[in-house]
C-alpha cells in the first residue's frame, strides 16, 4: 500500500472528509521555503548562437547536423541579480541572468552521432513582489526548461544556431519557520511491492471444466 493506494487513516495525507478542525491537536513550527512571487516567462528563440563544450566523441569531423537539444537540469543558474523597489513598495523591479544548460546531439562528417554540452543566456527585466527588509535574505532562483527541434551548423564559427523552446520560472523566496495547524504524525502504511505474477491467471483456472455435464439421449 501507500499513502494513494486504498489506505484510508485519519493521519495520512488526502482528501478532508467533515469539520477539517476535527482531529487537529497542535501547532507545529516548520521549516520550509515560502515563496513569496513566482513568474513565468516562455519564448522562443530564433537562430540563437551556441557553441560546443566537451564533445563526445572528442574530436568530431566538420561539419556537424544537427539532431535535437535540450536542456539537461530543470534549475536555471541565476546570476547578476539586481532589485529595484518601486515607489509603490508593492512591487520592485527584478533584473537577472538566467544561464540554462543544455545538450546539443548531432552527427559528423563521417556519420558518427555524437553529443556536446553547451548553454542558453536569458536576462530578464521583469517586476515583482519582493519581502520588505529582514534579517533573513530571499533569493531569485529559476526553474527552466528548452527544448530546440531545428538548428544548422556555422563551419567557420565551429558553432550552432538554433530555434529554441525555452521556458523560464522566477521565483522570489526564502527559508522561514513557519507555524502550521497539525492533526500529529503521519501514519506511513506498508510500501506495496509490485509484482508481475504470470502464473497467476493460470493458476486460478479449475482444475476441471465449469457448468452441466451434457446428458446423452
Amino acid at each position: 500500500m501507500s499513502f494513494f493506494s486504498n489506505f484510508s487513516s485519519d493521519h495520512c495525507p488526502g482528501t478532508i472528509s467533515g469539520n477539517p478542525l476535527n482531529g487537529l491537536c497542535e501547532k507545529v513550527c516548520i521549516q520550509a521555503e515560502k515563496i513569496f512571487d513566482a513568474g513565468i516567462i516562455q519564448t522562443r528563440l530564433e537562430n540563437y548562437s551556441v557553441g560546443l563544450e566537451n564533445p563526445v566523441p572528442a574530436n568530431p569531423t566538420y561539419p556537424l547536423t544537427f539532431i535535437s537539444a535540450r536542456s539537461t537540469s530543470s534549475v536555471g543558474t541565476v546570476s547578476n541579480v539586481n532589485v529595484e523597489r518601486q515607489a509603490d513598495g508593492c512591487n520592485a523591479r527584478v533584473q537577472v541572468t538566467v544561464t540554462i544548460p543544455i545538450e546539443i546531439v548531432y552527427v559528423d562528417a563521417n556519420g558518427v552521432e555524437g553529443k556536446a554540452t553547451s548553454s542558453i543566456v536569458l536576462n530578464e527585466d521583469v517586476l515583482m513582489f519582493v519581502p520588505p527588509a529582514s534579517i533573513m535574505p530571499f533569493s531569485v532562483t529559476s526553474i527552466a526548461s528548452c527544448v530546440s527541434p531545428e538548428g544548422t551548423f556555422n563551419s567557420e564559427s565551429g558553432t550552432f544556431a538554433i530555434n529554441a523552446c525555452v521556458t523560464c520560472i522566477l521565483k522570489v523566496s526564502m527559508q522561514v519557520e513557519l507555524l502550521v495547524p497539525s492533526y500529529g504524525y503521519c501514519a506511513i502504511p506498508p510500501a506495496q511491492e509490485y509484482s508481475q505474477e504470470v502464473c497467476t491467471g493460470f493458476f486460478e483456472l479449475p482444475l476441471y471444466p465449469q457448468g452441466k455435464a451434457c446428458s446423452k439421449k
